[in-house]
């Protein structure tokens, strides 16, 4: 299936105050220059704010992660569980369809979603409360026929119980996640045979659903109240820090090293590279001054080197004025009038804006006047959003902008901070 953005985007995206908070503490998880790999949980905490992934919400979390868009956007169209379209104010229902399931009920279960959802995939019900689409297999093929709602499974479900469980949701009520038809797990439904000691010291339900009932949000819009600021492996006393207690370390090495590396080697500096290094490298990677250089696959490895300290957007931007484009007039500061709103520019998010400031440019009519190897220096210093000004055709929407006119772009996003306030 063709998986596309949906073509109704809002013109922005933030986590909320503790959402941000989590999502910085997840990136903590990584090691240095390999933040990238907190993707996933970040754009599933994005869906589980706004219920689905738009475009600002993927590029908030790429720019996050000092990840280029496109990288985000290929995370986010390849694997379905997120969603790439608004759903259900209430809760979106994915039924599995694949044989088990198919076999056991599950096109029963879809003209349930048909009847009292829409009749079709993906479509809003017309209270605003659900949407519903089939999926594939779930994996819960001896709880059949089944569906996911949010993170949770409801399995053992019925033609009855699925109807009256979308009234229950529709009304308020939460259902219970996990087999609907009594079963504990995934143990044959006359009960036990074996393993009769089974029973003693158990929850009261399985360990995924109790998790759920615990935790409380299985349907509900997350906005990370309901969650610690502070990870699991983080300093109790250090909100936001980096710090891991010993026994979440990695197993020592030679010579007491952490993680298997020697005590030479622990001490040795690690080249980072420059701000200005973009290898072309694998969906996920990291670039610029956060990425750990390394050879190109094929190649040989460098020699080690002295460690290359991080430099500023503006010395990297010198840097890479002597070899691409021709760097344009700057200006230390706004002017009195104050900065333009250069997110008014397709493509300019908050990150992006500071960085074009941070580069000199505060107003329109200073990026219409860039001439095209102007445009060529300003695309090869946008660390991390390299070739982005000539990809949107900044200059172009800057030129009408600065004239007093609107463009599509900048009348939608004028449209909705007036609805916003």
């Amino acid at each position: 299936m063709l998986r596309r953005l949906h073509p109704d985007q809002p013109t922005s995206f933030a986590f909320t105050p503790a959402n941000q908070a989590w999502a910085e503490a997840q990136i903590t998880k990584y090691p240095e220059g390999r933040q990238a790999s907190a993707i996933i949980p970040l754009l599933w905490r994005a869906q589980e704010q706004e219920g689905w992934l738009s475009r600002p919400a993927i590029e908030h979390v790429s720019e996050m992660l000092g990840l280029a868009y496109i990288r985000g956007l290929e995370v986010a169209t390849f694997y379905f569980m997120f969603q790439l379209q608004p759903v259900g104010s209430v809760a979106h229902i994915q039924v599995c369809g694949t044989t088990s399931c198919m076999i056991c009920g599950a096109e029963d279960l879809i003209a349930v979603c048909k009847e009292k959802i829409a009749a079709k995939a993906h479509q809003i019900s017309d209270d605003g409360k659900f949407s519903w689409e089939e999926v594939e297999c779930l994996g819960a093929c001896s709880n059949a026929p089944m569906a996911q709602i949010g993170k949770d499974y409801y399995e053992d479900l019925t033609t009855e119980g699925f109807a009256a469980m979308i009234d229950d949701m529709a009304a308020g009520k939460v259902p219970v996640p996990g087999p609907q038809n009594g079963r504990y797990a995934s143990e044959p439904l006359s009960g036990l045979t074996s393993l009769t000691d089974y029973d003693s010291g158990k929850t009261q339900y399985n360990a995924s659903v109790q998790l759920a009932v615990d935790i409380g949000d299985s349907i509900k819009r997350i906005d990370g109240t309901e969650v610690p600021l502070t990870a699991p492996w983080q300093g109790k006393d250090q909100p936001g820090a980096a710090a891991k207690r010993d026994d979440q370390m990695p197993p020592a090495g030679p010579d007491g090293a952490q993680g298997g590396r020697t005590a030479a080697e622990e001490a040795a500096p690690r080249d980072v590279g420059d701000s200005s290094d973009q290898r072309s490298e694998a969906p996920g990677e990291a670039k610029g001054v956060d990425a750990i250089a390394k050879p190109a696959q094929g190649s040989v490895a460098p020699q080690p080197k002295s460690p290359t300290p991080t430099t500023t957007v503006a010395a990297s931007a010198e840097k890479n004025a002597e070899t691409t484009g021709t760097k344009p007039a700057t200006l230390d500061a706004p002017r009195d009038t104050g900065a333009d709103n250069l997110q008014r520019i397709t493509g300019i998010g908050p990150k992006l804006e500071k960085l074009v400031n941070s580069l000199g440019f505060y107003h329109f009519d200073q990026v219409a006047s860039w001439t095209s190897e102007e445009s060529a220096w300003v695309d090869q210093n946008l660390e991390g959003f390299k070739g982005r000004a000539t990809r949107d055709a900044w200059v172009e929407q800057a030129k009408v902008l600065a004239s007093g006119e609107a463009t599509e772009f900048s009348s939608r996003a004028e449209k909705d901070d007036t609805n916003e306030k």
